[in-house]
């Protein structure tokens, strides 16, 4: 994100004036992130990051990220951050009664259907996901009509409605354990085609996949990877299982964000390119300043519509909430729960 595009609520009051007080006080916060945010921004974002940080402590809240956040809210005013598997397991920890939910909307889903008796707050009710407006609950009706007693495992990337038709629901980085944990030797499996088909070659149980698409990581090459290794020799590619199979087979490393994150940290590779949305690697980089990111810059639109002047406004005006219809949120809770209850039987590390 740059200076240009925290404009969504202008900074009038004297509270977002870049002060020599706001300076000092955030100073501390651009030192570590000073790799990624160039110094010229800061006095856009630092007013809000000490606004944000100061009122979340009035409201007794909590600031939960996803890896795709940019680096300002990630590392400037996040209290939790990860992927949507840690996301939710933190959200189902934490005992503050107020969760700012910097994602998209069905993380904020998640974390309510977590959190029934809390404020569950989303900055921008837009922020959506192409996987999860790609599957309805009717068409999981129709799925099991068609494939009678397999089981139907929903990607957490999907709304309420369509969690609630579902047995369990999975992540990228726990997607093959929850398959297996089973014990079937069907299973229906959406919304992702891509995650679907990575997760089938790991498995001899049979996986009936839905056609939805994730509309960053589908746009990536294998011949958009066999560039990056020309132009950067030795380079170490890390991809999502969200790519395509062509993309996943050129890579060195396939998982989760949080598999990536763990791969760099355990590996400490010269040089990496993450095939994944865009501020992943601004993020990454912060915690491993020795490591040369090569950054693919496919941005995720929906996760873009979180903004720092979007999160104070949310906290002022204790907008917008997340709401699910109790029957609904009833089943898909227990769709969401099955899930958290096979990471605890194991190490959660999933395919990644």
């Amino acid at each position: 994100m740059n200076a240009r595009q925290s404009g969504d609520f202008p900074a009038t009051d004297a509270r977002l004036a870049y002060t020599p007080d706001i300076a000092r006080s955030t100073a501390p916060i651009y030192e570590r992130v000073r790799s990624v945010i160039p110094e010229i921004e800061w006095p856009v974002h630092a007013p809000y990051v000490a606004a944000i940080n100061e009122l979340k402590r009035k409201r007794k809240a909590i600031i939960l990220a996803h890896n795709y956040q940019t680096p300002e809210i990630f590392h400037g005013v996040a209290d939790l951050t990860g992927d949507s598997l840690a996301l939710a397991r933190q959200a189902a920890d934490t005992s503050a009664q107020v969760i700012v939910l910097c994602g998209v909307h069905f993380m904020a889903e998640t974390a309510k259907l977590i959190n029934p008796e809390k404020t569950v707050l989303i900055p921008d009710l837009e922020a959506g996901c192409s996987l999860a407006a790609s599957i309805t609950a009717d068409d999981v009706r129709l799925l099991r009509e068609r494939y009678p007693g397999a089981p139907v495992v929903s990607y957490v990337n999907t709304s309420a409605a369509v969690k609630a038709e579902s047995d369990i629901c999975c992540t990228s980085a726990n997607a093959l354990e929850v398959v297996e944990s089973l014990g079937t030797g069907r299973v229906i499996f959406l919304p992702d085609e891509y995650l679907g088909r990575y997760i089938a070659s790991q498995t001899n149980v049979e996986v009936i996949l839905w056609r939805g698409r994730c509309e960053v990581h589908e746009r990536f090459t294998a011949d958009e990877l066999r560039v990056f290794r020309r132009q950067y020799p030795g380079v170490e590619i890390l991809a999502h299982p969200e790519c395509p199979p062509d993309v996943l087979a050129e890579a060195d490393f396939v998982g989760s964000t949080s598999g990536m994150i763990r791969h760099v940290g355990e590996n400490r590779p010269r040089r990496v390119v993450m095939v994944t949305e865009c501020s992943m690697s601004d993020n990454v980089a912060v915690e491993y300043p020795d490591v040369e990111f090569v950054r693919p810059c496919n941005l995720c639109p929906h996760m873009k519509r979180i903004t720092l002047p979007k999160i104070l406004h949310s906290l002022e005006t204790m907008t917008y909430r997340v709401e699910i219809e109790p029957d609904v949120a009833g089943r898909a809770r227990q769709a969401v729960e099955r899930m958290l209850a096979v990471g605890k039987k194991a190490d959660g590390r999933g395919i990644a």
